[in-house]
Formats: C-alpha cells, structure tokens, sequence
C-alpha cells in the first residue's frame, strides 16, 4: 500500500494536500478542473516535485526522499517520452537500463513487451515513423517491461481520436490486469472514470481527496464536483 501521510506539495505560489492511501490492484481516476494540481500530485508521487512536508510510504517503507528511479512505481507523460533518435526497442530498453546494454534475458522481455501492446515487427523503426496511437503503445511497452506495482498515467491519449483512445484504455486495463499493479490515471473526460476506474480521487480547491468508489461518487457527486462535472 502507498499512504500520502499529511503530504504537502508547494511550487512557487501554487499548493496542493493529500491525505490518503493508494491500495494494490485498483484503478484510480484522478480528475479535476485545469491548473488544479492533478500532474503535480502525480509527480510528486514519482520523485519528480519535492514534498514539503509530510511522508510517503510504501508498504510501510518511508520513500519520501527517494530518487524516482528507486520508488516503486513508473510514469507514463502525456507526450509519451520517446527519443525520437533511437529505435522503438531502445526506447523500451531505456525501462531497464539507461545503456541499453541488454542482457539474453532483458532482450527477450523488451521483445514480449513490444509483441503485447502490438508492436513485435516495428522494433527497428524510429519513434517519427509510428502513428499516434503506435507511439503511446510503445511508450506502454517501456511501462510495461518494468514491472512496477504502481502505474501513473499523466493524460497520455489526450490527442488520440475517442476509438483510438478507448483502444488504448482498454490495452492499459489489460495490462494493469495481467501485472497485478495499481493504476492512478489522470482524465478529463468523466467517460473516462467510468471504463477504467474503481475509484476517484478528486483535486480541486488545493486539495487531492481522499479516494471514493467511482460509481456511486458519479452518480451522486457532491457540489463542488457536479460544478466540474458541468
């Protein structure tokens, strides 16, 4: 389990409060109106914005100061992350090792990555010859063979089209499924928390709240999220 414990995250002017707790193997949405500190709370989970005060910890371990490359957990950005000189397979080597210097074994793993999200026969290929959803499958790939029991996702198909961005929710669900980690995904779009989510973690206001169950928190939203909601 991830506990947010009293957590504080500051930039510049700009604050955000989280008191809460991050189960395995669920799925959270995390929605909220624009500039309200959705990419910040994610970011701070992975290392990439300090804490002001309070704690994280991870199954009881404080990894509150740890290196983002130590914590349990992996992200996904919205403009996926690619190197566009290097190949789709070194981009998802990248998940193991920064020299790309693969053993027997990693190779295989990249390899059954590539084959999982669809993309076994473009290992070769430069991330600027793939399409839009071709290159989100391939930045999964790189979450994927990393193993992670956490994974973030800051609106990584925002610029897909609605088949093709359903497409890729679902593959993420499968994923998430298959590897028994946990899921905290950032959306705008409420259909969104309904394909995908077990719970909803709500920012708005300076504060991340603490998870609800997304179908009754949905369904019968309280006023401040009805506003969101429209």
């Amino acid at each position: 389990m991830l506990k947010l414990e009293q957590v504080l995250i500051t930039q510049g002017t700009f604050s955000v409060r989280a008191d809460m707790s991050i189960e395995a193997q669920k799925k959270y949405a995390v929605i909220g109106p624009s500039g309200a500190g959705k990419s910040t709370l994610l970011g701070a989970l992975c290392g990439f914005i300090p804490i002001t005060e309070g704690r994280l910890t991870w199954q009881g371990r404080d990894i509150t100061d740890d290196a983002p490359g130590a914590r349990p957990m992996t992200m996904l950005f919205q403009d996926n992350n690619l190197f566009p000189h290097l190949s789709v397979l070194q981009n998802v080597a990248l998940g193991l090792r920064r020299d790309m210097r693969l053993g027997a074994g990693e190779k295989a793993d990249v390899e059954r990555a590539l084959s999982r999200v669809g993309l076994g026969d473009m290992a070769d290929r430069k991330p600027g010859s793939l399409s839009g959803g071709q290159q989100s499958r391939a930045a999964l790939a790189r979450v994927l063979v990393q193993a992670r029991p956490l994974v973030l996702l800051d609106e990584p198909f925002a610029a897909l089209g609605p088949a093709l961005r359903t497409e890729m929710l679902d593959l993420v669900q499968e994923l998430v499924t298959e590897t028994n980690a946990s899921l905290i995904i950032v959306t705008h779009d409420p259909k969104d928390v309904a394909r995908i989510a077990d719970e909803v973690i709500f920012v708005s206001g300076g504060i991340a709240h603490a998870p609800q169950p997304a179908k009754a928190l949905m369904e019968n939203p309280p006023a401040e999220l009805r506003s969101y909601l429209g």
